[in-house]
């Protein structure tokens, strides 16, 4: 069986329940009402190379839809990488957000638009784009103009930055294809879109606090 979210809405993968949680824990979990259960990793289900959407459909695990949610996934742990890669302390709680609202991002990949309606499930809406933005420039404004492209650098936790905004880049580009053929939310791609910027100026920010600064390409020296 699927894992199911609460008001029959099956969630992303194929799991099932665990053993409820106490409700503080639920809560630091960003699910205050326990939405997700969880009690055995497999299922045996997804051995034929299908796999269930939110809601409850069979699809090809290799499939535009799959490869899009997927890669929004794999973006979420490697900016668990960089948060855990000494990343400085004023800028993990924006980070702790993001990594939430990637959730967010996943829900609303991994259910049809025709299902929206029938499930309560979270999504991306312009209060995200609009918060992404607002942190973009404040930490923008702490930063010298670019005089030239960057290289990836600056230290262990600004380099693993560069690698999120390249996953997040192919995220972006799997969910516009996706688009092309099938209706998404309105707000996914601009929420992927303006992400990528921010894990650019938040690589250079997080140089700039380890005292180590951008990394410049050299275009006329090699």
């Amino acid at each position: 069986m699927p894992l199911r979210l609460r008001r029959n809405v099956p969630l992303l993968c194929e799991t099932a329940r665990p053993r409820a949680k106490p409700l503080a824990a639920r809560a630091r979990m960003g699910h205050p009402c326990g939405m997700v259960h969880i009690n055995r990793v497999y299922t045996r289900a997804g051995d034929d190379g299908s796999t269930a959407l939110g809601g409850g459909q069979r699809v090809a695990k290799d499939s535009l839809r799959i490869e899009a949610y997927g890669t929004v996934d794999e973006l979420n742990s490697v900016i668990g990488v960089a948060v855990e890669s000494g990343m400085d302390e004023a800028m993990k709680p924006q980070f702790f957000i993001i990594q939430q609202v990637l959730f967010n991002a996943g829900s609303d990949l991994c259910i049809l638009q025709e299902d929206k309606q029938r499930f309560a499930v979270p999504g991306i809406e312009q209060r995200h784009v609009d918060q992404l933005e607002g942190w973009i420039d404040a930490w923008n404004e702490e930063l010298e103009p670019l005089k030239s492209f960057i290289l990836p650098g600056g230290g262990l936790a600004a380099a693993q930055l560069h690698v999120a905004r390249t996953v997040c880049r192919r995220a972006e580009r799997l969910t516009i294809a996706l688009s092309r053929e099938e209706e998404i939310g309105e707000f996914v791609v601009p929420y992927l879109n303006r992400l990528s910027d921010l894990l650019f100026v938040a690589s250079r920010h997080q140089a700039k606090l380890a005292g180590k600064g951008d990394l410049l390409w050299d275009s006329r020296g090699y």
